[in-house]
């Protein structure tokens, strides 16, 4: 090193200008990606090159596909900051926590119907799940271990497993955590196909799926590939028919990954929950609309009683000299999120809840509207039930492009707009579809709908010339730098 390099690296020391990003070393370097480095950095240094890493990640304004909440309240998140260095599983130790989640569980269960004459159960019981997925897994386990009970008691070999190989039923357009399940704990399952133009469980079909080795049937509460919903209320009524001969009675679980916390506070919905007699357990993502960061799920049963949740899976933990018990799979997690999600149940009731629904579903209505104005998007979903909107080219559509291409384009303002085939039975069509979340305001609809028109313009004229006539559209232009 020369004299005037030493000199320089002294200056650069005297001043502290290694602890920024600009003066720094690493600045200078490549960041460390397969090998632990062998030196510390300054801590702001390090933030600011994660930082810069991410910078080609989506905006989560703009993340028109994920339907988990990506903005809270500046109060959330502090309460949030402050809670992340609890423990939730540890009950003993955070019992305040421990609180508030059965609150939170309370507070759900009571939003879902549990009927007033069904608490000589000695009520409900749910927990907080790491994700709506493992509260999928819950209630299909608990699906399963009722089931082996009541076929033992009636002389079932359930180890035969030729004979009594316990199935799942579901429509077609599953999540896939349900898949996992089923693979996990060597369950068959039944796959209904999707019928026509419906996308939601096969009223006419489903029962054909159903025998006395049935451990349940999911009904979907919000089928993530369109928004739709299937028809749980007729579900019920089907159910009630064939358990009242059914050498083995089938229960219903409602996966309302998304639609839990958002039918509830808006018209337009069929009973869906607790109200029918058959729904035995419902999950839920806090992360969706209960408006918490992506970590929180809940699951709720519909009495605290063996023949819903078995006993094997109810584990005894202490709590303020007491046992009570636990039931999720996970263990160690930060209460952070259970204290986000009480948060927004106090500051925002069910008034406030109402209130931002209905702007989501006004927001959902507009984009349907502005779809239907290019004459060359037939739309299968409206956003009228939950808010989602979907929608496939018409067959009669005057273009030469395809959705993926519009998805391509988008995707060059910032927008992510996912395009993919339909379940199995249709997956020769291809749709688009967007997810409105709280967070999306009408200014972010009228920017998108603005950048949508220039990605359909530039299209048109990057595959030829079309009948234009067809597909103009009278949205102002937006100049993007």
């Amino acid at each position: 090193m020369t004299k005037q390099d030493q000199e320089t690296q002294q200056i650069i020391s005297d001043v502290d200008l290694e602890k920024t990003f600009l003066g720094s070393v690493e600045s200078g370097q490549s960041l460390p990606t397969n090998v632990l480095p062998d030196k510390p950095m300054a801590p702001d240094v390090a933030a600011q090159l994660v930082e810069h890493y991410r910078l080609n990640e989506a905006k989560a304004n703009q993340n028109l596909a994920t339907f988990c909440t990506t903005q809270m309240e500046p109060q959330a998140d502090e309460l949030m900051k402050n809670a992340l260095n609890t423990n939730a599983i540890d009950k003993s130790e955070y019992p305040k926590t421990a609180a508030m989640e059965n609150y939170c569980v309370s507070m759900i269960a009571h939003l879902w119907g549990i009927p007033e004459e069904e608490k000589i159960y000695d009520d409900f019981i749910g927990t907080s799940t790491v994700g709506s997925s493992e509260g999928c897994m819950l209630g299909g386990l608990a699906l399963l271990h009722s089931w082996k009970h009541r076929a033992k008691d009636l002389g079932f070999d359930i180890d035969n497993l030729h004979t009594h190989k316990p199935n799942l039923v579901i429509m077609s357009g599953y999540q896939v955590v349900w898949e996992k399940f089923c693979t996990y704990w060597n369950v068959e399952m039944r796959q209904v196909p999707i019928n026509g133009d419906e996308v939601s469980l096969d009223m006419d079909r489903v029962m054909g799926y159903v025998d006395e080795n049935t451990i349940g049937i999911i009904g979907i509460e919000g089928i993530t590939y369109t928004g739709s919903v299937d028809n749980i209320q007729a579900l019920d009524q089907l159910v009630t028919e064939y358990n009242k001969a059914a050498v083995m009675p089938v229960h219903i679980h409602v996966d309302a990954a998304f639609g839990g916390l958002f039918a509830p506070f808006v018209d337009g919905f069929k009973p869906w929950d607790f109200r029918l007699k058959n729904v035995v357990s419902i999950n839920v993502s806090g992360h969706k609309y209960g408006m918490v960061y992506p970590g929180l799920g809940w699951i709720v049963w519909r009495h605290n009683t063996a023949d819903i949740l078995p006993k094997e899976m109810r584990f005894q933990v202490p709590y303020l000299g007491k046992t009570v018990d636990s039931i999720a799979i996970n263990f160690s997690h930060s209460g952070a999120h259970i204290s986000a999600q009480y948060y927004n149940f106090i500051r925002f009731g069910k008034a406030g809840y109402q209130t931002i629904m209905k702007n989501v579903r006004k927001v959902s209505m507009k984009l349907t509207e502005a779809l239907k104005e290019y004459g060359i998007f037939e739309i299968l979903v409206d956003g009228s039930e939950l808010p989602i909107n979907c929608w496939k080219l018409a067959d009669n559509a005057n273009v030469k492009w395809t959705l993926y291409d519009l998805e391509s384009e988008l995707a060059k303002y910032g927008w992510q707009v996912p395009a993919y085939p339909l379940p199995k039975n249709r997956d020769d069509v291809t749709i688009s579809r967007i997810v409105v979340r709280p967070s999306m305001t009408m200014t972010i609809a009228d920017d998108f709908l603005d950048d949508l028109k220039l990605a359909v313009d530039g299209l048109n004229h990057s595959f030829g010339s079309v009948d234009e006539s067809n597909i103009s559209v009278d949205n102002k232009t937006t100049v993007h730098n």
